[in-house]
């Protein structure tokens, strides 16, 4: 029998969002509670987790967060008028959330346990649609992936989590492709998908 794999503590910042493996996310912090925990990640050179909410409200109470989430890089950062901190996140490794509690201040702190990023795999054959379109809309959208280096569109998992952002999906659209491990069937999902996008 294996033995289940060690939790790690980490604090959540739940959000009506998805935050994939290596996009950029801009989030403006005004509520005590999230406001304390950036400083402390900041300080710490820690990082927190952005899960989607499946229930509750975004400002106020705590919220029910999404069982898979993407640990949050703080990037960059601004001071906004009426004490708003202005932050930029990068997604690096998934994480299970595991168990959860809520802090007296209303901070989610939850053990979770980092999900493996397999090996590279290669998109397949009957992706490059998918592949043409991703350049197409980067050279549109420009951002932070405009300029991609080639090799990056041969990564079935880098290509399906660009379009999980770029494409105009619903947000359990969104976590069902971060919760899909293997990024040929993300990219399967995709082209499905298509369709009623148009």
């Amino acid at each position: 029998m294996t033995a289940a794999s060690p939790t790690h503590p980490l604090p959540l910042f739940p959000l009506r969002t998805v935050l994939m493996p290596g996009g950029v996310l801009a989030l403006r912090v005004f509520e005590p509670r999230y406001l304390d925990m950036v400083k402390r990640c900041a300080r710490r050179g820690e990082s927190f987790g952005v899960c989607l909410i499946v229930d509750g409200p975004e400002v106020g109470g705590p919220a029910l967060p999404a069982e898979i989430g993407t640990e949050a890089r703080i990037v960059d950062y601004t001071v906004q008028a009426g004490g708003v901190l202005g932050i930029a996140v990068e997604g690096e490794r998934r994480f299970s959330v595991v168990s959860t509690s809520t802090q007296a201040d209303g901070l989610v702190m939850a053990e979770v346990r980092w999900i493996a990023r397999g090996p590279r795999k290669r998109v397949l054959p009957q992706h490059g649609f998918p592949v043409d379109l991703l350049r197409r809309m980067l050279e549109r959208a420009g951002g932070p992936h405009a300029y991609a280096e080639g090799a990056s569109f041969d990564d079935a998992d880098w290509v399906s989590y660009r379009l999980a952002e770029l494409l105009p999906l619903d947000t359990d659209q969104r976590l069902h492709l971060l919760e899909e491990d293997e990024p040929a069937r993300r990219l399967d999902a995709l082209l499905r998908w298509l369709p009623q996008l148009a």
